[in-house]
């Protein structure tokens, strides 16, 4: 692991490549099983069911668009399977993080231990299912953020031509910082970071962290590969948070106010 400061000018596809590296750490590996579990029944399930029904959905999207612009079908057609894959993706993975939370939550609490050599003062599952409510309470914050703005994205989709041209590229990114806060949110509210500080913190760093958000948008939509993003991403999240953010929330290893910029 770098030092603080030196870290501090590593990108976003750095900590995405790391968080490859990290989920085979020897420790590490068994507290990635379970996240790991959850998103191959999830999502392997979800993705086989939507390659199943695409052959329907696509033909009664084509429907809709006016005869007059029957000659731009070459374009709006691919534009439509990416724009149903991007919101099916991100759909499905945001169901498999609340369901995996728990254990995301105890696998960026371990690596951060191993990082470190600083365990957070109360460890373990059982530290994690004593914090569940607030865990839960932490996924409804992220869902209230996100649901006003998809929903705004996904009017965009009922403006012919220009908002269906414009609606995937928009989504795209906004998944992308979704996928920031929720995976980073992990290693942050471990130590009880309020999600208005989380957010504050990450806009500061917004091009680096957008990387890394895009690049596990764009992993979610492969098959295989997407099976395994999860821990991915909480490991790389985690790594992140080490290097940049730690030293502001944590001192001697003990959870203080955040340092306003």
């Amino acid at each position: 692991m770098t030092s603080s400061q030196s870290a501090r000018h590593e990108n976003g596809v750095h900590y995405f490549k790391q968080g490859w590296t990290l989920i085979s750490l020897p420790g590490i590996r068994r507290f990635v099983i379970l996240p790991l579990a959850v998103n191959v029944l999830l999502m392997g399930g979800a993705f086989w069911w939507l390659f199943t029904k695409l052959g329907e959905w696509i033909p009664a999207m084509m429907s809709k668009v006016p005869s007059w612009l029957s000659w731009l079908d070459y374009l709006i057609w691919p534009v439509a399977v990416l724009s149903v894959v991007l919101v099916f993706s991100y759909l499905f993975s945001t169901i498999a993080n609340w369901i995996a939370a728990p254990f995301s939550g105890l696998l960026a609490e371990q690596l951060e231990a191993r990082l470190t050599g600083k365990p957070l003062p109360d460890t373990g599952i059982w530290g994690i299912m004593k914090d569940l409510p607030r865990i839960m309470k932490r996924e409804w914050q992220k869902l209230a953020y996100y649901l006003p703005r998809a929903l705004l994205l996904f009017a965009l989709y009922f403006i012919p031509v220009i908002g269906q041209t414009i609606a995937p590229v928009l989504w795209f990114f906004f998944s992308a910082w979704m996928v920031v806060i929720q995976y980073c949110d992990y290693p942050f509210d471990n130590h009880k970071v309020s999600f208005a500080d989380m957010r504050r913190s990450l806009g500061s760093n917004k091009i680096d962290n957008m990387q890394f958000g895009s690049l596990v948008s764009l992993f979610t939509m492969i098959p295989v590969l997407n099976l395994v993003i999860l821990p991915v991403a909480v490991c790389g999240a985690t790594a992140m948070w080490c290097d940049r953010y730690r030293h502001v929330y944590v001192k001697n290893n003990t959870d203080v106010n955040p340092i306003r910029e």
